[in-house]
């Protein structure tokens, strides 16, 4: 049987290879789009945000202190921000609207009394319009910070309730100094969210691959038309070497496709897929589940263009549900559990476990989901495979 399905992979890969649309959809199609992706979103990185703040106080107590000397210095001292300190509100404002800073802090008179007394206090944010990243971020600081005061407040009126005297400054000072009762500490993660240009490299690469195998296994239908699938049913070639011969050219034209896909990106936009070994597994996997998947549309096709058509809408359906087009990881929720219906959803979570650097045996739990999907696709497309080499 082996050597009739050799010679079968043998004749479809030279015809393909003079197939023009075949190259377009197996390459040009997603490398295309990977490249425009990749080329319009390479600047679109966390490493080339530029942060700077301007800062007013008005307050000078030991709140404002710590806000300005610990928080706000503290991200210029690692390199995360730069910090302008004005004298003014005026002048804040000015540099905000300017665009000289992204936001602007300004710490009102009596804020360090007003926390230490437990009355309400606010920290002013005046953001630069057209800076919306750095903005949210300087929000994001100022709640992180009004957290901690509510916290020293609290402290701070029990101290009071308990007897404790001393100037308020005082006070909240030795509160601010308690340990807190609970710590949140960095951690290394074996596991992140892909950069957008491996993203759309990968996303694109899995997408067309589910086009791209339907070229081996659709020549039945073609060679059934012209007459041709007959002749070799009357031939010493059993049926099992016929479909063998069909999905072996599957197979290899996506694992083409796919190799092909990975080093162009890898070498063009610098997508960072990963662990070789990691990725291979996990091309391997992909392309089985597409070609199981592929044949178990095509049994349910009568000619080519219909092939075609159920392809491409499954194709597209299952690209949309696996979050190809946009990182449904991202959103999380309901939306999220539904896309690991899919083996693109799982194909693209194992490369986000690559790139946080973790080697091959990261990705052995999403491999083997898409191997499920394979055997799954691929024991349904067996029980029809009577229809798929019917003269």
């Amino acid at each position: 049987m082996a050597r009739p399905a050799l010679a079968i992979l043998g004749k479809d890969l030279r015809q393909r290879v003079r197939d023009r649309s075949a190259f377009l959809v197996a390459v040009v199609a997603p490398l295309t789009l990977a490249l425009v992706f990749g080329m319009t979103l390479s600047g679109v990185s966390s490493d080339d945000l530029e942060l700077s703040f301007g800062v007013v106080d008005l307050d000078g107590g030991v709140v404002a202190t710590g806000f300005t000397d610990e928080v706000l210095a503290g991200l210029e001292r690692d390199g995360l921000a730069t910090l302008t300190v004005v004298r003014t509100v005026g002048e804040g404002r000015r540099l905000a609207a300017d665009g000289d800073v992204a936001a602007t802090f300004v710490l009102p008179a009596g804020l360090s009394e007003a926390v230490g007394a437990g009355r309400p206090a606010r920290i002013e944010v005046i953001g630069d319009v057209d800076q919306p990243i750095g903005v949210l971020v300087a929000r994001s600081i100022a709640d992180t910070f009004a957290a901690e005061l509510e916290a020293t407040q609290v402290a701070v009126g029990a101290a009071l309730a308990a007897g404790a005297t001393g100037p308020v400054d005082a006070l909240a000072g030795r509160a601010r100094e308690l340990a807190p009762p609970i710590v949140i500490e960095d951690a290394t993660a074996t596991k992140k969210q892909l950069d957008p240009v491996t993203f759309y490299s990968a996303s694109m690469a899995v997408f067309f691959l589910f086009f791209t195998v339907q070229f081996g296994l659709s020549t039945l239908l073609d060679e059934r038309r012209q007459g041709t699938l007959g002749r070799l049913l009357v031939a010493p070639v059993s049926r099992r070497a016929i479909l063998l011969g069909k999905a072996l050219t599957s197979i290899v034209m996506g694992l083409a496709s796919m190799t092909v896909l990975v080093v162009a990106t890898s070498l063009i936009v610098g997508a960072e897929w990963g662990s070789p070994a990691g990725v291979a597994l996990l091309v391997a996997a992909g392309v089985l589940a597409a070609t199981a998947l592929s044949a178990l549309v095509i049994s349910f096709a009568r000619t080519p263009e219909q092939a075609g058509n159920f392809q491409s809408i499954v194709a597209l359906v299952f690209g949309l549900l696996g979050g190809v087009f946009f990182p449904i990881a991202a959103i999380g929720g309901w939306l999220e559990r539904v896309s690991l219906a899919t083996p693109h959803a799982w194909f693209l979570r194992g490369l986000g476990d690559l790139a946080g650097g973790a080697g091959p045996g990261a990705v052995l739990g999403a491999v083997a989901a898409i191997l499920a999907f394979a055997a799954v696709f691929g024991a349904l497309a067996v029980a029809r495979s009577a229809r798929l080499v019917e003269p």
